[in-house]
C-alpha cells in the first residue's frame, strides 16, 4: 500500500535525524560513519545548519518509495552515501570559508593540545652531563650523563647529520642537541626558537600558549609586564611600540625580558637601533644588574653557577641569537629581529624612519611549573586551562593588561603575581631600568 505526501509536510532536522537512525540501527550507524572516517559529532550539527540539503533528498526518496520496510531498505544505502557527502562537503565549506575570511598574513592557531605541554619533572636536569672528547673515528660530539633516572652513566654520541652541539655554519647545519632525560637521546635541530611552536611568543605580540592556541596580547608601549609569575620563576617583558594618528592603541613588540629565581635577576635586551644591519649584535645581557659578555668565540657562552643551579647563555648563531637555561627551571631560544619595510607597510604601522624597532623573537620551555602558575604565558600551563579567547577569528585577544602589568622590567609585583625573592632588594640594582639599556 502506498501513501501520498500531505500537503502540509515538512522535513525538520530531527525527522531526517530519526529517519536516519531507523534505517540502520545505530551500531551500524556509527560504525559506517568511523570507517568512513568522519567524526561522528560532525552528523547533528551539520543537519541543524544544512538540513534543507537532505530535506530535498528524502522528499524525492519518499515521493519515489512507500513506507514499507522493503521499499525503505532498498534506499538505505543510497540515502547513507548522500548524507555522507553532504557531512563531508559541509566541512570542507567550512574551512575554506573560515580561510578567506582570514588576512593574508594570519597564521593558523596550533591544535590545542590535551593537555599543557610542560617538560616532565624527571627532564629538569636533561642537561647534567659532562662533555667527552670526540669519537677518534668520526669526530662526532658525545656526551656521559650524569641526571637521574635510567640515562644515567650512559654515553650519547651525536647523529652523522649533526655530528657538533655547536655548528659554525649554524643557519645552515643543525645543532646536536644531548638529552639526559627521560628520552636519553642525541638528537639534530635547528638551534632557534619556533614561532608557531608551544610557548612561542613572536611579533607584535602573538603567543601560542602551553595549551596550544594562539592568541595576541597588546599590553602598552613603555610599560613592563608578567608573562610567568610562580613560587619560585617569574618572567617579565617589557613592551616597545608606536601609536600612528587617529589609532586608538599601541602597535607593540617585546624588547627585553627578566628572567627571576631565587636571589637573582637575569636581563636580555635588543638595543635601540636606527638602521637594522644582520651583521651587527645587538645583545645586552645584565647578571643581577651588572652587564656581561657573551663571547663570540670558543665555546660561546657566558656561564655562571650560583651553588642552587646554573645559569648559561649561549650563542647560538653568529649574531643576535642566543639560548638561555636556567636549570630546573626554563631554557628560552631568543632570537633579535628588526621591523622590516615589508611588514611595515603590509601591516600600516607607519613607523619612523629612524627606528628598527628591534625586538625578540621568543620561545620557552618549563619545568615543574606549579598549578597556579600565573602570567599572561604562564597561566596557559595549568591543568585543564580553557582559553577564554575568541576561536576562528584573525586576532584573538587576550586581555588582563591590568592583571599583569608590573612597576618596572625586574618587579615581581603585579596584582596576580606569586613569586617573591628569597631575599628582597638582591640583584634589583641597575636593572630594573632601560635607560642604558
Amino acid at each position: 500500500m502506498t501513501h501520498g505526501k500531505p500537503d502540509n509536510w515538512k522535513m525538520t532536522p530531527d525527522i531526517i535525524y530519526t529517519l536516519l537512525e531507523r534505517t540502520l540501527s545505530r551500531t551500524q550507524w556509527f560504525t559506517q560513519l568511523a570507517n568512513s572516517g568522519i567524526n561522528s559529532s560532525c552528523v547533528y550539527p551539520s543537519l541543524q545548519q544544512h538540513y534543507h540539503l537532505l530535506q530535498l533528498f528524502v522528499i524525492n526518496s519518499y515521493q519515489q518509495s512507500t513506507y514499507t520496510n522493503a521499499a525503505f531498505d532498498m534506499k538505505k544505502s543510497f540515502l547513507l552515501l548522500a548524507f555522507l557527502l553532504i557531512c563531508i562537503s559541509v566541512q570542507i565549506a567550512t574551512a575554506q570559508s573560515d580561510d578567506k575570511e582570514k588576512p593574508d598574513d594570519y597564521e593558523k592557531s596550533p591544535a590545542p593540545a590535551p593537555a599543557p605541554k610542560q617538560e616532565k619533572s624527571s627532564d629538569a636536569d636533561a642537561t647534567n652531563y659532562d662533555e667527552l672528547t670526540p669519537d677518534p673515528e668520526t669526530g662526532r660530539h658525545r656526551a656521559y650523563c650524569k641526571s637521574n633516572g635510567t640515562c644515567n652513566k650512559k654515553t650519547l654520541t651525536c647523529p652523522a647529520e649533526c655530528p657538533e652541539r655547536k655548528p659554525k655554519k649554524n643557519k645552515k647545519q643543525k645543532g646536536c642537541f644531548i638529552q639526559c632525560g627521560s628520552k636519553c637521546e642525541a638528537t639534530c635541530k635547528w638551534r632557534r626558537a619556533k614561532c608557531n611552536g608551544y610557548g612561542s611568543l613572536c611579533y607584535d605580540p602573538r603567543f601560542v600558549g602551553g595549551d596550544g592556541v594562539m592568541f595576541y596580547f597588546h599590553g602598552t608601549k613603555g610599560h613592563d609586564f608578567a608573562l610567568v609569575s610562580d613560587t619560585n620563576l617569574q618572567i617579565n617583558a617589557h613592551f616597545i611600540g608606536s601609536r600612528p594618528n587617529g589609532r586608538k592603541r599601541d602597535y607593540t613588540w617585546v624588547q627585553s625580558i627578566s628572567v627571576m629565581f631565587d636571589t637573582h635577576t637575569l636581563v636580555l635586551s635588543a638595543k635601540k637601533v636606527q638602521q637594522w644591519d644582520d651583521s651587527v649584535d645587538v645583545l645586552l645581557v645584565k647578571w643581577d644588574g651588572q652587564e656581561v659578555n657573551v663571547p663570540f668565540d670558543g665555546d660561546s657562552e657566558w656561564k655562571t653557577n650560583t651553588g642552587v643551579r646554573e645559569v648559561v647563555v649561549e650563542r647560538t648563531d653568529d649574531t643576535n641569537t642566543v639560548k638561555v637555561t636556567v636549570g630546573g627551571l626554563v631554557e628560552i631560544d631568543m632570537k633579535a629581529v628588526p621591523v622590516t619595510k615589508e611588514d611595515d607597510k603590509a601591516h600600516n604601522y607607519q613607523l619612523p624612519s629612524n627606528d628598527a624597532f628591534a625586538h625578540f623573537e621568543t620561545q620557552f620551555k618549563f619545568w615543574k611549573l606549579s598549578d597556579d602558575v600565573e602570567g599572561i604565558l604562564g597561566k596557559t600551563y595549568r591543568p585543564g586551562y580553557v582559553s577564554p579567547v575568541k576561536r576562528g577569528v584573525a586576532m584573538p585577544l587576550m586581555g588582563g593588561e591590568d592583571k599583569y602589568e608590573t612597576p618596572s622590567l625586574t618587579s615581581p609585583n603585579c596584582k596576580v603575581c606569586m613569586f617573591q625573592k628569597q631575599a628582597p632588594g638582591a640583584g634589583d640594582g641597575g636593572a630594573s631600568g632601560l635607560a642604558d639599556f
